[in-house]
Order: structure tokens, then C-alpha cells, then sequence
């Protein structure tokens, strides 16, 4: 972990302190009670995998207004019409960022769009305590996201499994052959290839592709960041990959919605 990027070295230091900050506000009892009353898992996985069988393009759309690389991303920022737009235009998921320091998200957009929109949900945090699993569920997500790069094995392995006790799908996120060798010793389907380096921040889809061969046929592999063009897509459906995590590109254009249609042609 001393080798963990600058920024992530900061979000997680605030993390720690905003999970404390949390822990004394509401027990993990209180979050367990109202995770119960929460409607099940609506089934990420099983939402992809449909997708993937049918060798269709499988997209987990993103609702995110701000990233601490590029700023604010959408000004005009409306989580409830941005999902609805997705959800009309054919997006398979949602992913929804709740972070507040650093990419000013907030749970309640991920409850405001649960309620009006069909569609399982992402959150997409950075989690570090089983805390924030439970208070994931209780939000209503149906997945979670774990960052390789930001936890060691046997935190990433008690996270993982506190999601599975919850029912909640993981996607297990990697940026290099390392970090997927770690991955791999988890029991769960969905890995996602960050395109994005996380120091130079520079996007190559050829990491998708060299990362490719060492992941198990039953896993889905999802293809993060620098998907920008039709040919972009086309490149990934011609090498067997068919799930997608896009965010930036949509957020930018006027209906994220038509822009998804557009790009997949779906």
C-alpha cells in the first residue's frame, strides 16, 4: 500500500475519518435494521451476464457531476433525470458516485434514483470498512465497487465477503497485471479494467486487451474509462468484451441518454 498513488492516499485518509465520523452517528445494528426494509438486490450481475450471453453491449451508465482530475464534469447536474434518460435509452446499470470530498456525489442521489428508476446500481465509493457495505445496502445498492489499488488482501477479501452475507453483487476493480492477480483470489464474477493509469492518469485501451487473456471465461469483464467512440466500442465487442463502465463522455453531453444510445448503438 506505500505505493499508492497521491490522491488515493488523500481520499482514503478522508475516508477513514468520514467512516468514523459515521460509526458514531448510526451503529452497524441500526444500518442492518434498515437494510431489511430495503427492496432485495435487483441483480447487477445477472443484468450484465444477460447482456454478455447475447454478445450485446452491456453498459453501466454513470451518474457523476465532479472528478478531482477534470473538476466539475456537469454543471446542470439532475440524478434523477440523468438516470431516467439512461434507463430510457437502454443503459443495463447505473453507477452512482457517493463520494462528497472529492467527486461531490451524495447517498441521496443514489436513493432519489433507486426510487424512480428500474435499474441495479453501483455505488461507486471508495470502500475501506465493512461499515460501508452495510450502509450501501441500506441505501439500496445492489453492488459495490472495490478498488484493489486502495485496500490490501485481507481487507478486500472481508469486504467482499460482507457483500456477499448482504446479497449485493462486487465489482472488483484492477489498473495492472498485479492488482489482477490479487482479484482473482476473490469469489466474485464481475472484474472491471481500468483504462486510466492511476499516476499519470494518461487512458490506453490496450490495457483492457493485454489484461484480457489471464481472467477466467466465467468472470464478465468490464472495460473502464476512455471509451469515446463508436470504434473504441466496436475494438472491445471484436475482442469478446461486452461490458461497459462509461461516465465521463455522457455526463458532458446535453442528454447523457442519447449520447449512450449513439456510442452503442442501442
Amino acid at each position: 500500500m506505500t505505493d499508492t498513488p497521491d490522491i488515493l492516499q488523500r481520499i482514503l485518509a478522508k475516508k477513514v475519518e468520514e467512516v468514523a465520523n459515521r460509526k458514531q452517528r448510526m451503529s452497524i445494528s441500526d444500518l442492518e435494521d434498515i437494510a431489511q426494509g430495503v427492496e432485495r438486490p435487483r441483480g447487477f450481475y445477472k443484468a450484465l451476464q444477460a447482456k454478455v450471453n447475447a454478445k450485446k453491449p452491456g453498459v453501466i451508465a454513470e451518474i457523476k457531476k465532479a472528478s478531482p482530475s477534470k473538476g466539475i464534469i456537469r454543471e446542470n447536474f439532475q440524478p434523477i433525470t440523468i438516470g431516467l434518460d439512461y434507463a430510457m435509452n437502454g443503459a443495463t446499470c447505473l453507477s452512482i458516485l457517493t463520494d462528497k470530498e472529492f467527486f461531490q456525489g451524495a447517498e441521496a442521489n443514489l436513493q432519489m434514483v433507486r426510487e424512480r428508476c428500474p435499474l441495479p446500481i453501483i455505488r461507486k465509493d471508495f470502500m475501506i470498512d465493512p461499515y460501508q457495505i452495510y450502509e450501501s445496502r441500506a441505501l439500496g445498492a445492489d453492488c459495490i465497487l472495490l478498488i484493489v489499488a486502495a485496500l490490501g488482501d485481507a481487507q478486500m477479501h472481508e469486504l467482499s465477503d460482507t457483500a456477499t452475507k448482504l446479497d449485493m453483487d462486487v465489482l472488483v476493480e484492477v489498473h495492472n497485471a498485479d492488482e489482477l492477480q490479487r482479484a482473482l483470489t476473490l469469489d466474485t464474477k464481475l472484474i472491471g479494467i481500468n483504462n486510466r493509469n492511476l499516476r499519470s492518469f494518461e487512458t490506453t485501451l490496450q490495457t483492457t486487451l493485454d489484461l484480457k487473456s489471464a481472467i477466467p471465461a466465467e468472470r464478465i469483464i468490464i472495460t473502464e474509462s476512455g471509451i469515446h467512440s463508436q470504434d473504441d466500442v466496436q475494438l472491445m465487442l471484436d475482442n469478446d468484451i461486452y461490458a461497459f463502465l462509461v461516465g465521463e463522455s455522457f455526463m458532458r453531453a446535453e442528454s447523457p441518454g442519447q449520447k449512450m444510445r449513439e456510442l452503442f448503438a442501442l
